[in-house]
C-alpha cells in the first residue's frame, strides 16, 4: 500500500480583493492600449500589410480574452503562491508586463514606431512568457495563461513583417 502525502496546502480560487486588483490593473492597461489604438486612422491604413494579417475584428476580440484570462490568472496565482518571495517577483512581473503591454499601441499607433514596436513586442512575448511560468509554479491551472505569450509572439512577427514591408 502506497500513502500518498496530503498536500501542504490546497490551491484555491482567487480570492476578491486580489481578483479586483489584477482586474483593474488590467483593465487599465487596457485602456491606454486602447485609447492608443487607432486602426482606421489614414496612417495605419497605408502600411502594407503581410497576407497573415488577420482580421481588424479578431484583436478586439483576441484581447479581450487575453486580458481576463491574464486577471483571473494572475490573481490565481498570487493567492496561490507558495510564499510571499514568489508573490511579489509575480506581482512585479504583471506590473512590467502590463507597462509593456500599453507600451506597444503607444509607440505603434501614436509614435509609429515599427521598429521600437517590434521590440517591445518581443520583451511583451518574453514577459507573458515568464508570467506564466511563475503562474503555473505557484498553481499547475495557472498554464491556462499559456495562450497569451503565444499571442504576443505571433504579434512579434506581425509588427517585424510591419516594420520590415513599411520602412522608410
Amino acid at each position: 500500500m502506497t500513502l500518498i502525502p496530503a498536500a501542504k496546502t490546497a490551491h484555491r480560487g482567487p480570492s476578491r480583493p486580489t481578483l479586483i486588483r489584477t482586474a483593474l490593473g488590467v483593465s487599465a492597461a487596457a485602456i491606454v492600449g486602447s485609447a492608443a489604438t487607432d486602426p482606421g486612422s489614414a496612417w495605419y491604413r497605408s502600411l502594407s500589410k503581410p497576407g497573415f494579417q488577420p482580421p481588424p475584428a479578431a484583436f478586439p476580440l483576441a484581447w479581450t480574452l487575453l486580458y481576463a484570462d491574464l486577471a483571473v490568472v494572475s490573481a490565481l496565482a498570487l493567492d496561490n503562491a507558495p510564499d510571499e518571495r514568489h508573490a511579489t517577483r509575480t506581482r512585479r512581473a504583471l506590473a512590467v508586463d502590463l507597462v509593456l503591454n500599453a507600451g506597444w499601441s503607444l509607440v505603434f499607433f501614436r509614435a509609429h514606431r515599427l521598429g521600437a514596436a517590434t521590440l517591445i513586442a518581443a520583451a511583451l512575448t518574453a514577459s507573458s512568457a515568464d508570467l506564466t511560468r511563475r503562474a503555473a509554479a505557484a498553481d499547475r491551472r495557472g498554464l491556462a495563461l499559456a495562450p497569451y505569450p503565444a499571442w504576443c509572439a505571433f504579434a512579434t512577427v506581425l509588427s517585424a513583417a510591419l516594420w520590415r514591408r513599411n520602412r522608410r
